[in-house]
């Protein structure tokens, strides 16, 4: 009987896990050069509560991917023109299971102690990809250790492990990868901004 009771609480436990991740919120980033699909996390809520608060006020309507990194990533999340810069940060949410992998959809921050996030400003990791020999290197100079599932993205999709435990990390793109990188690759001028604005809207699906 306690046998039976033990595994219908596991099934109980991997099912509530498929269920949770069947019911993370999407939204899409709406660009001249294509649409971005992105899942938001469950389990980074005061991230993922933020940002579909912000999209559902259009705060990022008419907002530009300020800085662009070819090979990096692309930021975005300032107000746009008439509107105010957030002013409040958000408590740091970085967990081990959400790594910096291509399409990491993460919090833009400053240099604070906390490691706490911007109240606005994301970006999507665009990266590059690794072998395991650039990864082995990069263990031994940093003192990290990479998991088997880092590695695989790492050395597969790709993406920028040097971010990993720095910032909090909070969905994933599921559609637009290529859309991630044609704005990566547009002209950029002083301070990494595109010449030509690359405008967004936001709207949660």
């Amino acid at each position: 009987m306690k046998k039976v009771t033990f595994i219908s609480i596991i099934l109980l436990f991997f099912f509530s896990m498929e269920i949770d991740a069947q019911n993370q919120t999407k939204v899409q980033i709406h660009t001249d050069y294509g649409d971005i699909t992105v899942e938001l996390y469950n389990d980074t809520p005061l991230h993922r509560d933020n940002f579909i608060k912000l999209a559902n006020e259009a705060f990022f309507n008419g907002s530009v991917f300020h800085r662009v990194i070819n090979g990096f990533m692309i930021q975005g999340g300032g107000a746009p023109a008439g509107k105010s810069e957030k002013d409040y940060l958000i408590p740091a949410e970085i967990l081990p299971n959400h790594i910096h992998k291509k399409g990491a959809l993460a919090a833009a921050r400053t240099n604070n102690p906390k490691k706490e996030s911007s109240g606005s400003q994301f970006y999507l990791v665009q990266g590059q990809v690794f072998t395991d020999a650039q990864l082995n290197q990069f263990e031994a100079q940093r003192g990290v250790k990479f998991s088997a599932e880092q590695r695989s993205a790492y050395t597969t999709v790709g993406g920028t492990p040097h971010l990993d435990g720095e910032y909090t990390v909070f969905g994933e793109v599921v559609s637009g990868l290529d859309v991630v990188d044609k704005i990566a690759a547009v002209k950029t001028g002083p301070g990494d901004r595109p010449v030509q604005p690359v405008t967004m809207t936001i709207k949660v699906l």
